[in-house]
């Protein structure tokens, strides 16, 4: 893995720590990161030493969305082709995480990256932190953040958070019930910390058994599931013009 695209300590007690790690960039999307973070998560999943995984951003912030600067580099960089790919094994890896997933959102977390905030099983949001789907302003479909959405919460919030496209603070956040605590901004990562380390002091078998339960009520699989969401184009981040 790219320990300058994402880095990861696993802790005492039972816990890890994935950190996307470009705050130069606002910890931005791109193919090298999302590599990193796939096979992060996966080789975790096989960690037997670690129950429970926190996701964070670098630098005071989660993260910013799709590096639009580096996919729209000249010439491409060679990973652009496969980024489809490469974001489908990162959020396969989210979905078929047989641990719970702790994101604790600093900032900001919008569009690509609101969709690896919404992925985590339990959201700690700080007070002056938000949460931005978008893609609608921009003529995308958001087809992940629609997944993750739907997944977890009514069509009435789906459609607030999707088809409005406006930032959500904390405390909106907790309102709609997508996040689980909304606590001060310099104590945000220290409670998500605290809330994995409690976690992963549970008794062994009931974390995964729950896991295992969330899923098989969809009854597919990841694919099938993000299939669903799927548009022609949608997938297709060079044809973005916006600034991240």
């Amino acid at each position: 893995m790219s320990e300058d695209a994402v880095t990861i300590e696993i802790h005492a007690g039972g816990w890890a720590e994935v950190v996307l790690n470009r705050p130069a960039r606002k910890n931005a999307i791109t193919g090298p990161l999302g590599e990193s973070l796939a096979a992060g998560l996966l080789n975790l999943n096989e960690t037997d030493d670690v129950k429970v995984i926190l996701l964070r951003g670098a630098g005071g912030g989660f993260c910013s969305g799709l590096d639009v600067k580096a996919f729209n580099a000249e010439p491409a960089p060679a990973w652009a082709g496969d980024f489809p790919k490469i974001w489908r094994r990162v959020h396969k890896s989210l979905f078929n995480s047989r641990k719970p997933l702790v994101a604790a959102l600093e900032g900001y977390a919008i569009n690509g990256g609101a969709a690896l905030a919404l992925a985590c099983d339990l959201l700690i949001v700080a007070d002056s932190a938000f949460l931005q789907v978008g893609e609608a302003m921009i003529g995308m479909p958001a087809p992940y953040n629609q997944a993750w959405l739907s997944l977890r919460h009514s069509e009435s919030v789906m459609a607030e958070i999707a088809l409005l496209g406006e930032r959500l603070n904390g405390k909106q956040l907790l309102s709609l019930g997508v996040a689980q605590r909304c606590v001060p901004d310099d104590e945000v990562v220290e409670y998500a910390a605290a809330l994995c380390h409690r976690l992963a002091a549970y008794p062994e078998g009931g974390l995964g058994a729950i896991k295992r339960g969330l899923r098989a009520r969809l009854e597919v699989d990841a694919d099938q599931w993000f299939d669903r969401f799927m548009t022609p184009g949608s997938s297709n981040p060079r044809s973005m013009k916006h600034k991240v």
